[in-house]
């Protein structure tokens, strides 16, 4: 940002920092938070008593503490760039983490482009074989056959045209600075990170608690029909699971969202801390107050409103 920038200007970076927070934030948490529930009913119960070590360690403290431990205790303890820790091409050090970047080819355009109609093909496939397993009952595989076409045309595409290879940015060291391949500051990753672990521990608890919530006797049928633990749970269990998820993933959702506002304990310039900083110099703290809670407000309602759309589509149908 310059100098010379607007006020609004500065809150359109804080809200684009926020939002990158709380997009990255939901999307790993999901797969976290299934990955933990799921684990909290293993046979193994080395793996159970974890993640139940971690569910419970996360869920009884407050966030704010654990967003100071993991970025003064643990992040900013890493060693200085001149000694920073590699693991294999990717540095981290201080002054955050630092990862190759992908840069175009000559030909990358090309390749994209068939890759883009390739994902295409590939969901309108999964969508007709779905539809002919569920009117005929033969398995037709829908998953495998777009997997396959959605992978297998991009990567032909590349063996045979070298010249859309990407090539790899490796950031290096360069005085006492990184140059070149990705950064991600230590702010982002304390409050990403902290956001995560601390969401995931209690969507942990809601997918342990659908799981349970369907009828032994569903599972048992299934079983009996020879399909493998695996088919069980993703084609009987978690279905049904997710009707009873939804809602109260909802509030976690929610959550996420308005717990990304402590990013201004550890720094972060999102919109908290941006907002404070415009009202400290130009003197208007209830209108700039006024503008994030509206901003909450209408974040919140566009979550909630797309997890309803889902509740709702994913109704059963009565007669």
């Amino acid at each position: 940002m310059a100098r010379d920038d607007t006020f609004l200007h500065a809150y359109g970076v804080g809200l684009v920092n926020s939002l990158r927070v709380i997009g990255l934030g939901l999307l790993l948490t999901t797969g976290l938070g299934l990955f933990s529930g799921v684990a909290l009913l293993s046979p193994n119960w080395l793996l159970r008593s974890l993640v139940r070590s971690y569910v419970e360690i996360m869920r009884n403290t407050p966030l704010l503490v654990q967003l100071y431990f993991l970025y003064f205790g643990i992040i900013l303890k890493l060693p200085s760039l001149r000694e920073q820790l590699t693991l294999g091409p990717i540095s981290l050090s201080q002054r955050g983490f630092f990862f190759p970047r992908p840069l175009p080819g000559t030909a990358s355009g090309l390749w994209l482009g068939a890759a883009a109609l390739s994902l295409a093909a590939a969901f309108w496939v999964y969508q007709r074989r779905s539809r002919i397993r569920r009117e005929t009952g033969v398995e037709t595989r829908p998953a495998w056959s777009a997997l396959a076409l959605a992978l297998g045309v991009p990567a032909l595409l590349w063996l045979a045209l070298p010249a859309t290879r990407f090539a790899w940015e490796i950031p290096r060291l360069e005085g006492l600075r990184m140059l070149g391949g990705w950064r991600l500051t230590p702010e982002f990753a304390g409050i990403l990170i902290g956001l995560v672990i601390y969401t995931a521990a209690f969507i942990a608890d809601i997918v342990r608690a659908g799981i349970l919530a369907i009828s032994p006797g569903q599972i048992q049928a299934a079983r009996s029909l020879g399909l493998s633990e695996a088919h069980v749970l993703r084609f009987v269990v978690l279905p049904q699971a997710l009707r009873v998820m939804l809602p109260p993933l909802t509030n976690q959702y929610l959550n996420l969202a308005k717990n990304s506002s402590l990013a201004i304990g550890v720094g972060f310039p999102d919109r908290c801390n941006v907002t404070q900083t415009v009202y400290n110099q130009s003197g208007q703290a209830v209108q700039m107050i006024a503008l994030m809670m509206g901003t909450y407000l209408l974040m919140s309602l566009a979550i909630a409103a797309v997890m309803n759309y889902l509740n709702h589509r994913l109704q059963i149908v009565e007669r």
